[in-house]
């Protein structure tokens, strides 16, 4: 039995029946880390002593006959940007390679709440900047399907290692695709959910209006589950919704005959690989079949999503960042006979290249002259990106695309071109901008690649979102498909 390999909720029913401890089942994992980690490189920070003391504890409830939820005993592992107390959190840069939080992030706090082991923490592009995990300032992660393809990012850690069986479940963070594109190039699912629906408390910020913590799961149940544990109001974050938070697993299995499905023609044109372009088709298809009507639809102003992104996200990041120099925390350059220099030496070295592109385009469309310009004419198309939305869902009840308009590509192809990088995320930047939920899910297989098939519904909507999605699960299995390692 290939523990590694199922589902939380699978996994759940064999320890409420008695048929694996959780004890044996964080240990089928940390095997499963020894044998592909080498390959996959996914993990920055271990934990293995904490997750099998935790193991041990559920195996001592469930030996008493009390009741476990349905994470207790399951397996974790954490975006390496979410604060972990007493556990290193570098956020893959040199910066704060040494930095130990004093404090669990809120989701953290939920989690460990319900009972789920956590085996570590993950790498990802250095402080979240970047669509391919080569911006760690540690090492890259590799994409199990093919090891010399990257594995998308900034999560790409949190993608791999669900992918690889390295962890049941995980967390990462999405700023403008940086859950979904890896869920896509990892053929594993992730949902970055409505702006304020999970608590940013803890999360190390890059853009505070963007960014959005949400899952990592092997199928649609267990993003349900998930959601479920870390999703509600927090009065440590300002920006948390104070709403009431549905059971996300509710509508799971319900039909979705009737449902109307728009289909942006912005986001099936040029770039769009054919190999991509022909699973959406496919699944388009997938869709009629369950009963759904589906239509071609616009959003018109989706041409200027992308260099709005990048002047909000990159604006937002250098004021969050500016508190790394050197002073009260994390890496200190030595060697500089003034205060000044020791700002300027330890930002030169302890930030990589692209943080260091990101601040200069951020402070530059933030200064004198050039606000009003640049960062205010951004946030007022960000307002008409956002009405576009509204107007579709007044005829749709979601909206379908593909995750991202290519296949996990080879390691170094897109480094030396920041903007076809940047291309990465064309298809999910517009979610972020309008604080809509976004679900990726796996479409199918091109070249023997997964194709990510992307969801995006209403504010508040994620429970439509996983209906729609676990009924193509059921209908098409690619969920159950895992990539060949170590065997």
């Amino acid at each position: 039995m290939k523990l590694f390999a199922k589902p939380a909720h699978e996994l759940h029913g064999l320890l409420v029946q008695k048929e694996i401890t959780a004890t044996e089942l964080v240990e089928a994992h940390l095997g499963r880390i020894d044998t592909v980690e080498p390959q996959v490189q996914a993990y920055m920070t271990r934990t293995a002593e904490a997750a099998l003391a935790e193991a041990q504890r559920v195996d001592a409830k469930v030996a008493a006959g009390e009741a476990i939820g349905p994470l207790e005993g399951i397996p974790m592992a954490l975006k390496d940007n979410l604060c972990t107390d007493g556990i290193k959190t570098t956020c893959s840069s040199k910066m704060l390679h040494n930095f130990v939080p004093p404090y669990d992030a809120t989701v953290v706090k939920k989690l460990k709440e319900a009972g789920a082991p956590l085996l570590g923490k993950l790498n990802m592009d250095e402080f979240a900047m970047g669509s391919s995990t080569e911006n760690s300032h540690f090492f890259p992660t590799k994409n199990p399907w093919d090891l010399n393809c990257v594995p998308g990012g900034s999560s790409g850690g949190a993608a791999a290692a669900v992918a690889a069986g390295e962890a049941v479940f995980s967390l990462g963070s999405d700023t403008g695709g940086s859950i979904r594109q890896p869920a896509a190039f990892c053929g594993v699912v992730g949902m970055k959910p409505t702006y304020g629906a999970v608590s940013r408390y803890g999360l190390v910020a890059f853009a505070s209006s963007l960014d959005q913590i949400g899952p990592f799961t092997r199928d649609v149940r267990d993003c349900a589950l998930v959601m479920n544990a870390i999703a509600g109001h927090d009065p440590l974050d300002s920006t948390s919704a104070p709403v009431a938070y549905p059971d996300y697993t509710a509508l799971l299995g319900q039909s979705i005959k009737g449902w109307k499905i728009g289909v942006p023609k912005e986001y099936m044109g040029e770039g769009l690989e054919p190999g991509v372009a022909a699973v959406i088709d496919k699944a388009l298809q997938v869709f009629c079949d369950l009963g759904a009507e589906v239509q071609e639809c616009t959003l018109p102003h989706t041409e200027y999503a992308l260099p709005v992104y990048y002047l909000i996200a990159p604006a937002e990041a250098s004021s969050n960042l500016a508190r790394y120099d050197g002073v009260r925390y994390g890496y200190r350059a030595e060697g500089a006979d003034d205060i000044v220099e020791m700002f300027k030496k330890t930002r030169a070295e302890g930030f990589g290249a692209e943080v260091k592109r990101r601040i200069m385009l951020g402070t530059y469309a933030l200064s004198s002259g050039y606000y009003d310009a640049y960062y205010l004419k951004a946030q007022k198309v960000r307002t008409l990106i956002k009405q576009d939305f509204d107007q579709a869902f007044e005829r749709f009840d979601l909206i379908l695309s593909p995750t991202s308009p290519t296949v996990a590509f080879p390691f170094g192809s897109r480094t030396d071109n920041p903007l076809a990088m940047y291309l990465s995320d064309v298809c999910t930047l517009s979610a972020n901008l309008a604080g809509i939920p976004g679900l990726s899910i796996n479409g199918g297989f091109a070249g023997g690649m997964p194709v990510g098939l992307q969801l995006m519904g209403k504010a508040f909507d994620e429970p439509r979102l996983l209906q729609a999605a676990y009924a193509f699960e059921q209908e098409t299995g690619y969920h159950r498909q895992m990539p060949q390692l170590g065997e």
